[in-house]
């Protein structure tokens, strides 16, 4: 089941780039590196489903199983390397994660991790991230990747995973690390084959409750001063308008259109959309 979202249309669209609090922040770029000669351990959770609208986590084994498959791992600061930009960069700028990397850690969770996404609307597939602060000792990226897992005669696509990674500009080490399914109503959809003689799936959506990689926790940032930043809502706007065009227009309620409208002397398009806009969860 979907939810109904009904949006009202104004023809244009949102100006400009998001531009970091200190007007002089875009020519503060930096450089990030790691030391590759240090190691990570990452610990990984995937919490039992205990939801879904159509009951397949009973259902459909694949999913009633679905468990990490590596709960504690090692990894060489290389694996890192590949969400972090080849060249210098300012606060609230982007740039694509490496695939490899992502997939190694994916593999974590779960052994096939899938990054092309198997039902793809056309825009929403990706791996991005964003400066989002430095000061002399840290810097806090923010990220937003999409991918989807195989499972034995289906697909799992969660909405999203977010998360931040925070490197100690001093030693060019990890100093923490979050990738995880934001919490939500729904937070990933399914696709099974439970019919081996048909050529087509049905849906379910449901709810996962942690599906986390983790290093350490971000506490230690908690009171830090940066020489320069975006807040996270910033940081997080920034990304979903690189995955979706839809961010990108300038949503209003049905007041404000009809009075813009009438301000204006132009028409007003209504369209109306059965699924979300912001993530892949259905």
């Amino acid at each position: 089941m979907k939810t109904l979202i009904v949006g009202l249309l104004i023809l244009f669209m949102i100006s400009g780039p998001l531009n970091a609090d200190d007007d002089s922040a875009a020519n503060n770029k930096i450089k990030l590196d790691l030391d590759g000669t240090s190691e990570v351990l990452v610990q990984g959770f995937i919490a039992p489903i205990q939801h879904t609208l159509s009951n397949f986590h009973v259902e459909w084994e694949a999913l009633a199983n679905l468990r990490v498959a590596e709960p504690e791992k090692q990894y060489p600061a290389s694996t890192f390397q590949a969400f972090l930009p080849g060249k210098a960069v300012s606060v609230g700028d982007l740039w694509k994660i490496e695939e490899e990397g992502a997939l190694t850690l994916l593999r974590q969770l779960h052994p096939n991790p899938n990054l092309q996404m198997h039902i793809n609307s056309g825009d929403s597939y990706g791996l991005w991230a964003c400066l989002r602060a430095y000061n002399d000792k840290f810097t806090d990226i923010v990220f937003r990747i999409h991918a989807e897992f195989k499972l034995k005669d289906g697909w799992f696509t969660p909405s999203q995973f977010t998360g931040h990674l925070v490197i100690d500009r001093v030693a060019e080490k990890v100093a923490s690390f979050e990738m995880y399914v934001p919490e939500g109503v729904v937070n990933f959809d399914v696709n099974w084959k439970k019919y081996k003689d048909e050529n087509y799936s049905i849906t379910d959506a449901g709810l996962c409750s942690q599906m986390e990689l983790r290093v350490g926790t971000r506490d230690f940032l908690r009171d830090a001063e940066f020489i320069t930043s975006i807040t996270q809502e910033e940081a997080e706007r920034v990304l979903i308008q690189r995955f979706y065009k839809s961010q990108q227009i300038n949503w209003m309620s049905p007041d404000q259109a009809l009075e813009m409208a009438q301000t204006q002397q132009k028409p007003i398009h209504a369209i109306s959309i059965d699924g979300p806009l912001a993530d892949e969860s259905c």
